[in-house]
């Protein structure tokens, strides 16, 4: 009989939380280089903001009739698809020479991506909340509030920006494991696959004359809409993720 029993004490089951403590800690290995999570889509998203504020100013100073659109607010949505693929292919061996189980790195990974979509997300939300305050910063220009975005108000500007981040994530996340298990030629012709399948669904589309069809339902889905589909095809790429993870040679 163990000690514990002999003392009354219930035996120690460290399963789910250890496994809660290892992928925690995935999260902080993941964010011990801030930079790549954190200051450097934080550079690229105030970079952009300035330089189209400015644009915004030039343009009203000049006697351009306003209001004035620009979609830089979506410029660290690029970078977070390098993201995916660095949280894979930098930080995986070193997981597992940390005796990490694959489960524990991917779910942590997720999560960190999850935590600072979220960071991007709201950060958007307060811009475009000082913008409809402001009138577009004083000049009628828009770069977080832009209508389409916040068709559904703040919750739905949320999601579309959480939800978009995510996406990118996945998508790079994705093709690095596909690299990781099968190598380059691999994955490049799985990329120039899935290319050919947009293309060829572009000339059915076409072909049966379904482009009112098509445009009809987008316009059904609405902004919010097409990002809970966006959210489904981001669960859809970070499960397939998942299984080929699991026999990726770190």
């Amino acid at each position: 009989m163990s000690t514990s029993h002999l003392d009354g004490a219930p035996p120690r089951t460290p399963g789910a939380q250890t496994h809660a403590n290892r992928t925690l800690g995935v999260v902080r290995m993941q964010l011990i280089n801030k930079q790549t999570y954190i200051w450097i889509p934080l550079i690229i998203l105030g970079g952009a903001f300035f330089l189209a504020l400015a644009i915004y100013v030039i343009l009203a100073n000049s006697g351009v009739p306003g209001p004035f659109y620009g979609g830089g607010a979506q410029a660290p949505l690029w970078y977070f698809g390098i993201v995916g693929i660095q949280a894979l292919t930098l930080t995986f061996p070193f997981s597992q020479a940390m005796s990490v189980s694959r489960r524990e790195f991917y779910l942590g990974t997720l999560l960190t991506a999850a935590l600072t979509s979220a960071i991007l997300a709201a950060i958007a939300v307060v811009g475009g909340l000082i913008e409809r305050a402001t009138n577009g910063w004083g000049v009628n220009g828009w770069f977080f509030g832009l209508p389409w975005i916040w068709e559904n108000g703040p919750l739905g500007a949320f999601l579309v920006n959480f939800v978009l981040a995510m996406l990118f994530f996945v998508v790079g996340f994705w093709c690095a494991t596909i690299y990781k298990r099968f190598g380059s030629i691999w994955l490049t012709a799985v990329l120039v696959g899935v290319g050919a399948l947009f293309v060829l669904g572009l000339w059915a589309i076409g072909r049966l004359d379904a482009w009112g069809v098509v445009g009809e339902w987008i316009a059904t889905q609405g902004v919010t809409g097409l990002s809970l589909w966006g959210l489904v095809l981001a669960v859809v790429l970070a499960g397939s993720a998942f299984l080929t993870l699991r026999r990726a040679v770190p």
